[in-house]
């Protein structure tokens, strides 16, 4: 019985390469147009995920990012000492914390956004509309594709 891997057709090596570089060249250009005292990536990917999941377990957090908790403790730390998250025993196992972002954080992220945004809105205006339809296309494609 053929696996289902094997039922798709073989993507050429070179779309593989040129997909991955352009796409980790767009998040090192996008990384390079924020402030020189933006928040780390790590403190980022810690208020996006509690922004959009609410409050959360330092597990989750790191298990929904592909990380270990010990990696992000410091993260969590300096966040909590900086007024973005607030960390609370857990009402139902009180041996955990649950990490909540606070209104300083949620502010803090949507600076962080803007600022890349800012610079993408410039950058898609040199477009045409054509041109940024297509970009649309493969974004929701990458999303899909992130899943």
């Amino acid at each position: 019985m053929a696996s289902e891997a094997s039922d798709r057709p073989e993507v050429p090596r070179e779309a593989v390469v040129e997909i991955r570089s352009g796409v980790m060249r767009m998040a090192r250009r996008m990384r390079a147009s924020r402030s020189p005292d933006a928040l780390s990536s790590n403190k980022l990917v810690v208020l996006g995920h509690l922004a959009r999941n609410g409050p959360s377990s330092a597990g989750e957090v790191a298990a929904a990012e592909k990380q270990r908790p010990q990696s992000l403790t410091r993260v969590f730390a300096e966040l909590e000492e900086s007024g973005l998250i607030l960390r609370a025993r857990d009402e139902r196992d009180r041996r955990q914390a649950v990490l909540t972002i606070t209104p300083a954080g949620i502010e803090a992220l949507r600076r962080d956004l803007d600022e890349r945004d800012a610079w993408l809105a410039g950058a898609l205006g040199e477009l045409g509309e054509t041109e940024r339809e297509v970009l649309r296309l493969a974004a929701r494609l990458m999303e899909r594709l992130a899943e």
